[in-house]
């Protein structure tokens, strides 16, 4: 039985995971974790008695989690990965917005710790997929604009996904890309690749890879409609990620 912290539980991500976790026989959920709130009894937030509301990192005593998975914010993602990684526990981590400074310090300090951990930039299987076929068309095509359209209350834009897939084409391409413009209009490059973010209401998260050349053009896409897609990707994490010492970026890692 793995045992699983969440983090962010009062946000829609959280709450997702929170289900999933009481479905799923090898799962079990210990604590949530939550700075912001004064009532630290499980039965307001409708939890099982056993399940430990944290407000504090001190709180993380030895045993209290195998697993830490954080759906919060860029503020205060960075923090709590440090915390876990310190307290041994694993972090599975959704948040996207990571400054990349910090993202490198806790990669050191994860293989420093002997602590695995996972930060995805997307735990939907069809978005995983649209990456690596992206790099694989970036070797025939080296020009690709990213367009990246999510919910309107998402906090950092572009999203993680996209910089993620706009770093993975940059390293696949064979030839130069042509020139383009740094006008802002034209949308903000990542490792050379112009992405564009959009925010709107009725969306969830979804992603399409523009390539062009002469006489022909490739667009790859996919779509998330529902936020119960990314948790088979969760799921697979919580359960793999014990198997890693260093903390990795991508869930093709454990696929």
């Amino acid at each position: 039985m793995i045992k699983v912290l969440v983090a962010g539980f009062p946000g829609a991500m959280g709450q997702k995971v929170v289900n999933m976790l009481a479905h799923h026989d090898d799962f079990k959920l210990t604590a949530i974790f939550n700075p912001l709130v004064t009532d630290t009894a499980p039965a307001s937030y409708h939890l099982p008695a056993d399940v430990q509301i944290l407000t504090d990192y001190a709180q993380l005593q030895p045993g209290i989690a195998d697993v830490w998975v954080d759906f919060t914010t860029p503020k205060a993602v960075a923090a709590n990965i440090e915390a876990a990684l310190n307290a041994g526990i694993h972090p599975v981590v959704g948040t996207s917005g990571m400054a990349v400074e910090d993202e490198q310090r806790l990669i050191a300090l994860a293989a420093a710790k002997h602590v695995g951990g996972l930060i995805a930039p997307n735990f939907g299987i069809s978005a995983v997929l649209l990456m690596q076929f992206a790099a694989q068309a970036a070797k025939y095509f080296p020009d690709a604009e990213v367009i990246e359209m999510h919910h309107e209350d998402k906090l950092d834009a572009p999203s993680g996904t996209a910089k993620a897939t706009a770093k993975m084409i940059a390293a696949a391409r064979q030839t130069a890309p042509r020139p383009t413009t740094d006008d802002p209009a034209h949308g903000e490059k990542i490792a050379g690749v112009p992405v564009h973010a959009v925010r709107l209401p009725g969306y969830v998260a979804h992603e399409q890879v523009l390539f062009g050349a002469p006489g022909e053009a490739l667009t790859i896409r996919q779509d998330s409609f529902d936020r119960e897609s990314f948790m088979s990707g969760v799921a697979v994490a919580i359960a793999k990620v014990q198997t890693l010492d260093t903390l990795v970026v991508g869930l093709e890692h454990l696929l």
